[in-house]
């Protein structure tokens, strides 16, 4: 083993030599041999290995595995210092297999070796983006959890970060090819990843691309099998599915195939989904993500018979009023339930795939189904007037910060729900039926944004190894109204806070359980 006084001489004789180094392979060899010395001899050898390693392209191999061993040192100073000197060996044909080594060293839990793999990925991305990706999907598809995770979320947080001359049409072509790969076979958090990290491609930006994305996500939701409402597994795969595509429509990229499978499978099966996620309305949930597609729904093949069905389900949300007495009091024990919130979304829905069949509330109905849904309508509406003008006296004169506090802000909410169902069942109450007003849904932004841009969301742009998410919303709460049972009720205080469910951690079936477990060691 060479003495550090060897290795600073044999570095002399290389570095005296300049262009004609490669003349002095029994120099380099001394120095290749630095790594079984000392700690002193291994941070030489990890600063003179790399320095001289384009002379060498016969002892290539020797070289890398030498600078490997430093990378897996005991001694934390010499993990770092071989890891930070990894890219000068990023030259040629071993560039991927130095891109497939960083990958896997992701796995590190030291925060300052965790910057400095991220560092070196990213530069020699900057040599060949390509190369690095081949090393990058390598390890996502084959490598272990860990590393395939950390993988991911360095694509899905640094890509975007590159300048537009590092990804080219063709790196982009690249990553998609890849993607889809990886696709057929993901957790939820890693599809939600995998489609950020797309939709984020500037080739992916058109109408075309923005197509092809909708195609990805209809696959990965399986619409061409039957809905099983019992299967928590099932319903959280359309859930998440379907929250990724909502984004992607637009005026030119349709929702047809997911408003359809909405009112063909799931909403006959409204009462019977089920959810792994605590505290979540899943029926509500899924409404709400109907309401928000149905505005962007093409030409639907069965457009009557679906509609029929959207009807069905809101009437069950529309009560008939309660029968009075002689003495004209309510004859039952309970006035009905008014479901603002389930309401606003049925009745946006059926409103918006309404204006595609305008006579079918007075050609497609009976006289008599006509006549009940008048009545259902305005009892309703009764009802609405009710809490309005509740509402709108609990917030008269209040501005700023007293609008802000947690009570106020969910009667906001609430008013806005009852203004949407109020001018929805004015068009509907037009002879003949309306369908030309527009409202906001209540948990959209006022603010108009452009068709088709993109939801942003935080990333993880820190510098620290990925702590284990946990379990909790993946988006904003959403405040719920549900107002008190009977329709003149004074009593405001019943509201809820709902919230979006959160990713289940394992991979199977078709990516949704478990992966299985790989430990296959590290591959270098």
């Amino acid at each position: 083993m060479p003495t550090v006084e060897e290795l600073y001489r044999n570095y002399g004789i290389l570095a005296d030599a300049t262009e004609q180094a490669g003349q002095h392979k029994d120099a380099y060899q001394v120095i290749l041999d630095g790594v079984k010395g000392g700690t002193k001899e291994k941070r030489l050898a990890a600063q003179f290995i790399p320095k001289f390693f384009k002379h060498f392209p016969e002892l290539a191999d020797s070289a890398i595995n030498a600078q490997l061993d430093l990378c897996e040192d005991e001694d934390v100073s010499i993990r770092r210092q071989a890891i930070k000197e990894l890219p000068q060996f990023a030259t040629g044909e071993n560039l991927p297999r130095v891109a497939d080594i960083l990958t896997q060293l992701l796995q590190t839990d030291d925060s300052a070796e965790f910057n400095l793999v991220n560092n070196a990925l990213l530069s020699i991305f900057k040599m060949d983006a390509k190369g690095t990706l081949g090393g990058l999907f390598s390890q996502i598809l084959q490598g272990e959890d860990i590393v395939r995770e950390r993988a991911i979320k360095f694509l899905s947080t640094k890509l975007k970060t590159l300048p537009d001359e590092v990804l080219t049409k063709e790196v982009e072509e690249l990553i998609l090819t890849e993607s889809k790969k990886v696709l057929e076979d993901v957790t939820g958090e890693e599809f939600v990843l995998f489609m950020k990290i797309l939709s984020g491609l500037k080739s992916l930006q058109t109408v075309s691309g923005r197509q092809q994305l909708v195609e990805l996500v209809a696959e990965q939701a399986d619409l061409e099998q039957a809905f099983s409402p019992s299967d928590p597994d099932c319903v959280d795969r359309l859930l998440q599915c379907t929250r990724q595509a909502v984004p992607l429509f637009s005026k030119n990229v349709h929702s047809t195939r997911f408003v359809t499978y909405f009112c063909e499978q799931v909403l006959p099966n409204l009462s019977s989904l089920t959810t792994p996620v605590e505290g979540l309305d899943i029926q509500l949930e899924v409404l709400k993500l109907l309401a928000e597609m149905s505005s962007f729904c093409g030409d639907m093949e069965k457009l009557e018979t679906n509609l029929r069905k959207l009807f069905d389900k809101l009437l069950e949300y529309m009560p008939l009023p309660p029968e009075e007495a002689e003495n004209g009091e309510n004859a039952g024990n309970e006035e009905p339930k008014l479901q603002f919130s389930y309401v606003e979304c049925l009745l946006y829905s059926f409103h918006q795939l309404g204006r595609k069949l305008p006579d079918f509330l007075t050609a497609k109905l009976n006289a008599e189904k006509l006549k009940d849904f008048k009545i259902r309508l305005q009892y309703f509406a009764r009802g609405l007037q009710v809490y309005i003008r509740q509402l709108r006296l609990a917030l008269q004169g209040k501005t700023g910060e007293a609008l802000k506090t947690d009570e106020n802000k969910i009667k906001v909410v609430a008013l806005k729900i009852t203004n949407n169902i109020n001018v929805l069942i004015k068009d509907l109450f037009h002879i003949p039926p309306s369908y030309k007003s527009t409202v906001t849904l209540s948990w959209k932004p006022v603010q108009k944004v452009e068709l088709g841009q993109k939801r942003t969301s935080e990333d993880t742009t820190s510098g620290s190894p990925p702590k284990k998410s946990s379990a909790g919303p993946k988006r904003d709460a959403r405040q719920i109204y549900n107002p008190p049972s009977g329709k003149y009720s004074s009593n405001l205080s019943n509201f809820n806070y709902e919230q979006r469910g959160a990713f289940r951690g394992s991979r199977g079936g078709r990516g949704w359980g478990a992966r299985g477990n790989r430990s296959r060691g590290r591959l270098y």
